[in-house]
C-alpha cells in the first residue's frame, strides 16, 4: 500500500537532494551561530572589566600611578591697590623653576595576585637634584613688598601614599623639614612642602638643591619638565615598557632583563615659561608630562577577543570542507551536526579564555586547539565514514587555528596576515571547485 509523504518529509528530501537548499541552510546555519559567538566576545570584555576592576582594587590600597611635579619654589608678593573708599592689600605668588633638574630613578616591578587576576605594581627609589638661579622681576606697578622670609618649594607627588621613606631636602647645603601637603592646589593637587629660610640671599646666585625618594605606585610613573633643562634617567629589570606622554625618550635599552631610558627636554620644548604669576599655568604643565607604563605585553584578554573576532571564518572554513565532502563525495550530513560542529567551534573561544586565566595564552590556545580538533575529528569520522576525508578535516581545522596563532602573535601585522591568507584559502577553494557544475549537481542517495 502506498502512502504519500508528508509535507515535512517534502521539505526534509528536498533539503537532503538540493544543493541550493543545502547551502542555503547552512548559510543560515552559519549566521545563527554568530549570536554566541558575540556572546562569546561579550564573555571576554566582562572577564576583561572585571580584571580592571581588581587592578583598580590593588592599586588603590598599593598606591594608584605616581606623577612628580616640580620642586616649584614659590614667593609671596604683597599688592596695594586704592580704591575711592579704601585702600586693600591682595597677596599674589610668584612660582620659579629650577634652572636645572635631573631625576635618576631605578623602578623595581612587582606582580600581586588577588584570586586569578595579577596586578603590576613598583617600588622606585628617586634621586632628584637641580639648582634654581632666583633673579626676580615681578611687575613693580603697586608691589608693595616681596615675602622673601616666607619663601617654601612644592614637590607634587600624585598619591602620598606610595611614598615610603622621610624625605629631606637639601637646601644651599641646609637640610630642611618636609610637611605634607600642597600650598598651591589649583597648581599641584597633591605634595609636599618645604619652607625656606630667608631666600634673599640667594637672589642671582645658583641654590643647589638634591633629595631622594623612596617611592611605589602602580602602572605609570610620570614626571613634568620644571627644569629649564630636564634630564630623566631611568632603569627598570620590567621587559616590556610603554613610553607616553609629550616626550619619547631620547635614548632607550630594551631586552628581556629590562630596560633603559633617558629624556633630556629644554624649556623650549614646553608651553610654560621659566617663572610666573598665578595659577595660568597648570593645564599647560600637565600637558608636558612624560614617562613609562610598565604594562603586561599584549594582555591575555586583548588576544582572546580578537581571536573571536575570527569566528565567523573558523566556522565557514569548517562548514566549507563539510559542504565540500558532502557533495562530492555523496555523504549526506544533516543541519544537525553542522551546529554541533559549529557550537564545539564556538565553545573553542569559552576554553581560550577560561583556560588562559590560570596559565599563560600560548598553553591555553595549545590545550583548547587539542581538545576541539580531537572532538569535531573523532565525530567526523562517523560522519564521513572514510579516514581519509578526517585526516583532510584535521590538517585544514589544525591549520586555520595555527594560521590564527601567528596572526594574533604578529599585532602589528594582523590586518596583512589575516588579508594575505583569506585571499589564499580562497584561491584554493576557487581552484578545487573549478570543475564542478553546480546547475546540475544533486546530493544523490547512496
Amino acid at each position: 500500500m502506498n502512502t504519500e509523504n508528508t509535507p515535512i518529509e517534502k521539505v526534509n528530501n528536498l533539503i537532503k537532494n538540493s544543493v541550493t537548499l543545502k547551502l542555503v541552510t547552512v548559510t543560515i546555519l552559519m549566521l545563527l551561530l554568530l549570536i554566541p559567538a558575540s556572546m562569546i566576545q561579550s564573555i571576554i570584555q566582562e572577564r576583561e572589566q572585571l580584571n580592571n576592576q581588581t587592578a583598580n582594587e590593588v592599586s588603590s590600597k598599593w598606591a594608584d600611578r605616581q606623577q612628580v611635579n616640580g620642586p616649584i619654589l614659590t614667593i609671596p608678593l604683597i599688592y596695594e591697590y586704592e580704591t575711592e573708599e579704601k585702600k586693600f592689600l591682595t597677596t599674589k605668588y610668584l612660582h620659579v623653576l629650577p634652572d636645572n633638574l635631573t631625576i635618576d630613578g631605578v623602578i623595581s616591578p612587582e606582580k600581586l595576585k588577588r584570586g586569578i587576576y595579577e596586578v603590576v605594581v613598583y617600588k622606585s627609589i628617586l634621586d632628584i637634584s637641580g639648582d634654581f638661579n632666583i633673579s626676580l622681576a615681578p611687575d613693580p606697578q603697586n608691589l608693595k613688598e616681596i615675602r622673601y622670609d616666607q619663601a617654601f618649594l612644592t614637590i607634587g607627588v600624585s598619591d602620598l601614599r606610595g611614598i615610603k621613606n622621610q624625605i629631606s631636602v637639601n637646601w644651599g647645603g641646609k637640610e630642611l623639614e618636609v610637611k605634607p601637603g600642597s600650598k598651591l592646589p589649583d597648581l599641584i593637587y597633591a605634595g609636599i612642602t618645604i619652607e625656606l629660610p630667608n631666600v634673599r640671599e640667594q637672589l642671582n646666585k645658583k641654590t643647589p638643591f638634591n633629595f631622594s625618594m623612596d617611592l611605589q605606585g602602580s602602572k605609570n610613573l610620570s614626571f613634568i619638565p620644571t627644569g629649564n633643562n630636564t634630564s630623566v634617567s631611568l632603569e627598570s629589570s620590567w621587559p616590556s615598557p610603554s613610553f607616553d606622554g609629550n616626550f619619547l625618550p631620547d635614548n632607550r635599552e630594551l631586552s628581556e632583563n629590562g630596560f633603559t631610558a633617558s629624556w633630556s627636554v629644554l624649556q623650549l620644548n614646553r608651553n610654560f615659561p621659566q617663572a610666573w604669576i598665578g595659577n595660568s599655568h597648570a593645564q599647560k604643565m600637565q600637558d608636558a608630562s612624560f614617562g613609562v607604563n610598565l604594562i603586561l605585553p599584549l594582555d591575555d584578554y586583548q588576544k582572546s577577543y580578537r581571536s573571536a573576532k575570527y569566528a565567523a571564518m573558523t566556522i565557514a572554513l569548517t562548514f566549507l570542507i563539510f559542504f565540500l565532502v558532502e557533495i562530492l563525495n555523496k555523504r549526506k550530513i544533516h543541519p544537525f551536526q553542522y551546529a554541533l560542529v559549529g557550537l564545539a567551534l564556538c565553545l573553542f573561544y569559552v576554553l581560550l579564555v577560561a583556560i588562559s586565566e590560570h596559565s599563560n595564552f600560548n598553553l591555553a590556545y595549545g590545550i583548547s586547539t587539542i581538545a576541539i580538533v580531537a572532538m569535531i575529528s573523532l565525530y567526523s569520522l562517523s560522519v564521513f565514514k572514510k579516514l581519509k576525508l578526517s585526516l583532510l578535516l584535521i590538517t585544514t581545522i589544525s591549520a586555520i587555528y595555527g594560521f590564527l596563532f601567528v596572526t594574533l602573535q604578529l599585532a602589528d601585522y594582523a590586518l596583512l596576515m589575516g588579508s594575505v591568507g583569506l585571499t589564499f584559502i580562497l584561491g584554493l577553494t576557487m581552484y578545487f571547485t573549478r570543475n564542478i557544475n553546480w546547475y546540475k549537481l544533486n546530493i544523490e542517495t547512496e
